[in-house]
């Protein structure tokens, strides 16, 4: 049977220009292309009939015809010119990637400890083979279709290395610039590892410079080692005509603690996927997130937390908010595998809809094979409380004000998660201007003020 438009024009881009893709990356990326077509090929674009995405039209979203920039032409662009965001008194080392290729002209003058590496995938994967084979495509799972896209497209991204025992004191922040002429469509690769003992704090700005349809996929894989610690925060600002695709896969060894936080913004349609996979004692795993829309935008957070050993923690919190017809999704999966006794895990969903028209769906989900663990989930959704409302106004505060206020302390506890407090005092600020409706566009771009 004949591939549906939204697979076969893919299938045909990969067959007419797989040497031009392998031509401007590298062998590592390259090996993998292969079996990841072949993946794509058989299973096509997932449907809505299938559990993980049943909330978001993925052959859809990939049916019309976007640029790619397969033979890497130089993209002009000044990222001094188009971001203009900062987050005051937090002193981070700055990158930035343009599309999926990470912008070498601008990187930090400030030096990095001996044996970290921050900067393109493929030239690391080139200068450091043996390093970056050892890691890359080891944990995404390419029976994932957008997975397998991506792995099939991906020329180039971000890798960052950080040796055993060193400790990274500055945040880096990652800004990821959308920018074309045309409707494009870029697929990002990450990879991220942490030896044994080391530490690294990671801020993902998601942008874009130019009012287009963009689509965006996006790949992250994270191997956190022994007594590691991570933080990574992700800030989505684009705009509506933006879909993005992200899918994180995370490995912990043990006694490691990795703290994620997807924080939605401004968006168009959003579909973040993240799979952790807890595989030594004591390791711990903090999922967070907040998102803001309104209009007819879309957000559907899947996760899922594998308890693969005794004595872990995992502890989620995702908090919605939606206005007008905007749709939720979030979908939260902890499972607890027979031999990982005394396993901790608590998960929880909030969700407030502001307008009638407005849909959330939510399904936490607890799967347990082991006898001897405390674990617990749940799951609300209203709207903002009419008593409350009352009562502020019967004390002078405007409507419109007061609901404001009673959004903004509704998402606070998900905001107070972050450990970085400059970032933490930013994001308060970002939604409270989110709610005035003054983050109508993206707020970091020149071009989109």
């Amino acid at each position: 049977m004949e591939k549906l438009n939204s697979e076969k024009q893919y299938i045909d881009l990969f067959q007419e220009c797989s040497g031009l893709i392998a031509e401007h990356s590298s062998e590592v990326m390259n090996a993998l292309r292969a079996e990841a077509f072949e993946k794509f090929s058989k299973n096509g674009f997932p449907t809505q009939k299938v559990e993980r995405y049943k909330y978001t039209d993925v052959p859809e979203a990939f049916k019309p015809d976007y640029g790619l920039n397969i033979k890497r032409l130089n993209i002009p662009v000044n990222p001094a010119d188009v971001f203009k965001c900062d987050v005051p008194n937090m002193s981070t080392l700055l990158y930035f990637v343009v599309n999926d290729e990470f912008y070498t002209k601008a990187m930090p003058k400030a030096g990095l400890p001996d044996g970290v590496i921050v900067g393109s995938l493929r030239e690391a994967s080139k200068q450091h083979p043996e390093l970056v084979a050892k890691y890359y495509g080891k944990l995404a799972d390419t029976n994932d279709s957008v997975t397998a896209l991506n792995t099939m497209l991906a020329q180039d991204g971000l890798f960052v290395y950080v040796p055993k025992n060193v400790v990274l004191d500055k945040t880096l922040q990652i800004v990821n610039i959308l920018r074309a002429d045309v409707d494009f469509m870029a697929n990002r690769r990450v990879l991220i590892v942490l030896e044994e003992s080391a530490q690294a704090r990671i801020l993902f700005c998601d942008h874009a410079a130019d009012d287009r349809n963009f689509l965006t996929t996006q790949v992250v894989e994270v191997f956190a080692g022994e007594n590691s610690s991570l933080d990574i925060y992700e800030l989505e600002e684009t705009h509506e005509k933006n879909k993005r695709f992200s899918n994180l896969y995370v490995d912990q060894k043990s006694y490691s603690n990795v703290l994620h936080d997807s924080i939605t913004l401004y968006n168009g349609s959003t579909r973040n996927m993240a799979d952790f996979n807890l595989n030594g004692q004591g390791a711990e795993v903090h999922s967070y997130g907040c998102a803001i829309a309104d209009s007819s935008q879309h957000i559907d957070n899947n996760t899922l937390i594998s308890h693969n050993v005794p004595n872990c923690q995992s502890d989620q919190l995702y908090k919605y908010v939606l206005d007008d017809k905007a749709v939720g999704a979030f979908a939260g999966r902890i499972l607890v595998r027979k031999d990982a006794q005394k396993t901790v895990s608590q998960e929880t969903n909030s969700n407030l809809c502001v307008s009638k028209e407005a849909r959330m769906f939510t399904q936490p989900m607890l799967e347990i094979y082991a006898d001897d663990v405390k674990c617990s989930h749940g799951s609300t959704v209203g709207q903002l409380d009419e008593m409350a409302l009352f009562y502020m106004r019967q004390r002078g505060i405007s409507e419109a004000e007061a609901r404001r206020l009673l959004q903004n302390a509704f998402c606070s506890q998900a905001i107070e998660q972050i450990r970085l407090e400059p970032l933490r005092d930013r994001l308060h600020m970002l939604v409270d201007k989110r709610f005035r409706g003054e983050l109508n566009k993206c707020g970091g771009c020149k071009g989109c003020k």
